[in-house]
């Protein structure tokens, strides 16, 4: 994560710098547009100055840290593929700016449309009152980005934030803090359900984006992904599923009829998880929603 100890440089020096840095992101086949959005946080420059390279005119700019070091991680950025939110130590998420580290999955936009699922879940004509408040769980919170969401959405709701990566608890938990949401999110150590046993039965919903990408899969996604990111987080299994299957069949025991049973998924999953949670028994009104790019992405069930 950046440090932010402030750094002077001239505007002619980083005009210089982003030039160059835009040329070499073009080569490594990488969005040139990353080199904007880390001065945006490195160099707290405005869009439009960087639009119209206004900035180059400045006689000094203060930089969380030196020219140097910037370089040096732009490089890692370029040959390791490191990725730019680990660079800068945050990342943008729903209305939020979030801290991430390589102890968490950096969250994506997609999974943003979990929080609008559980909203629309808890807020439909039909559903039971107790929703929107009461104890909500988000089970392998890794960044604490769903229980913040949950937290801003649900303001009468408990959030119940558990993961096993007590380096991922610490990022959530300052997330938490940073926001102002301490207070409405509570965290655990533990395997999924595990550290709530204590309120089985009391759960008004669940939600969480489980590791689901097949072990095989794993070494074959971006180098961004395989290099840095946590592969606890992501690797499910076989065929990817094996931690869906542990939130299906244990899940009844914690929430209350009428309770909502939220999660992610990999493309080509839908069919089987459709099919687990209707042989499962506890579950009714299963639903599959697509994302924005129309993979079949999460289920939604509720309970008997």
């Amino acid at each position: 994560m950046v440090e932010k100890q402030l750094q002077l440089v001239s505007g002619l020096q980083l005009w210089r710098w982003r030039n160059q840095a835009i040329a070499d992101a073009i080569a490594c086949d990488i969005a040139s547009a990353e080199v904007d959005w880390l001065l945006l946080e490195v160099a707290g420059l405005d869009r439009l100055s960087l639009r119209l390279e206004s900035f180059k005119e400045r006689p000094e700019i203060q930089m969380a840290l030196p020219l140097e070091d910037l370089e040096q991680l732009w490089q890692r950025r370029l040959n390791e593929r490191l990725p730019v939110q680990y660079i800068t130590g945050v990342t943008p998420w729903r209305q939020f700016k979030i801290a991430v580290s390589n102890a968490v999955l950096i969250p994506r936009p997609e999974t943003e449309y979990l929080i609008d699922l559980a909203v629309a879940a808890a807020t439909n004509s039909g559903a039971a009152p107790f929703l929107n408040s009461g104890y909500w769980a988000d089970l392998g919170t890794g960044s604490g980005a769903i229980a913040l969401g949950l937290a801003a959405a649900l303001p009468k709701a408990t959030i119940h934030a558990v993961d096993y990566s007590l380096e991922a608890l610490k990022i959530a938990q300052f997330n938490a803090s940073n926001l102002g949401f301490d207070h409405q999110i509570k965290f655990y150590q533990g395997s999924w359900w595990e550290p709530l046993a204590d309120l089985k039965g009391q759960f008004s919903g669940m939600i969480s984006n489980p590791p689901y990408i097949p072990s095989r899969t794993v070494t074959t996604l971006q180098p961004e992904v395989v290099k840095h990111e946590p592969h606890l987080a992501l690797d499910g299994g076989i065929d990817g599923l094996d931690c869906i299957r542990q939130l299906i069949e244990i899940s009844p025991n914690y929430l209350r009829p009428g309770g909502v049973w939220l999660i992610e998924m990999m493309a080509g999953q839908a069919d089987t998880v459709r099919t687990l949670l209707q042989n499962q028994g506890s579950y009714c009104n299963i639903q599959i929603h697509a994302d924005l790019a129309g993979i079949e992405r999460f289920a939604v069930a509720s309970m008997k």
